[in-house]
């Protein structure tokens, strides 16, 4: 039987967000019994939890969420287990994993061991070196395991670089997933924004 991944981050009030987004606010409208139907409004950044990032997030004349390609969304990935990693990913922790051309490279740090109490500045991320190297192999989509890739405050053209040339899906939980070869399916909402959430998984066949 094969063995499915839930690697979405939970989306509840409790969800910790990127220092000057704002926090979620999930408010019920319509009550059962007093109503017929549970109802609720949500109040979230498009950048919460685990999310697409797009071309307009860094550039006014990118595509939106609605228009990545829905082929990025989709098929063989590759997680690589890089939790040694102290605080930097650079190209040469890179270089020995086998990444070709149109991957899906989902790459597992130890952030996904966070408990997610609170925003850790901290984060393991990606640097330009690395960055430009994943570019280079023309990997297709890139995930990494907090909420954002770059360096927390600096860093812009690790964002940059990748949001402009791959489809980047942050906000992974890859909390007891094995390094290896997966079935990836991520499917962001159809939201016309500079970036959507999404519910991601990846199956071992």
């Amino acid at each position: 039987m094969d063995k499915v991944y839930d690697i979405s981050m939970l989306i509840n009030e409790d969800i910790i967000v990127y220092p000057g987004s704002k926090s979620v606010v999930i408010e019920q409208q319509a009550s059962i019994p007093q109503n017929n139907v549970n109802d609720s409004v949500i109040t979230m950044g498009c950048h919460t939890g685990t999310h697409v990032d797009s071309q307009f997030h860094v550039n006014n004349d990118g595509k939106k969420a609605n228009e990545l390609l829905l082929n990025t969304f989709y098929g063989k990935c590759k997680v690589l287990d890089l939790t040694h990693v102290e605080s930097e990913i650079h190209k040469e922790d890179l270089e020995n994993f086998d990444i070709d051309e149109n991957d899906i490279i989902l790459l597992k740090t130890k952030n996904s061991k966070e408990k997610h109490i609170e925003f850790n500045k901290k984060y393991v991320h990606l640097k330009l070196d690395a960055a430009q190297y994943l570019v280079d192999r023309k990997i297709k989509t890139l995930g990494c395991d907090y909420l954002s890739v770059k360096k927390f405050g600096g860093d812009d053209e690790v964002h940059e670089i990748t949001i402009n040339n791959l489809t980047l899906f942050e906000g992974l939980n890859l909390n007891g997933v094995p390094e290896g070869e997966y079935l990836f399916m991520g499917l962001p909402i159809k939201l016309e924004c500079d970036g959507a959430p999404a519910r991601v998984i990846i199956v071992k066949e």
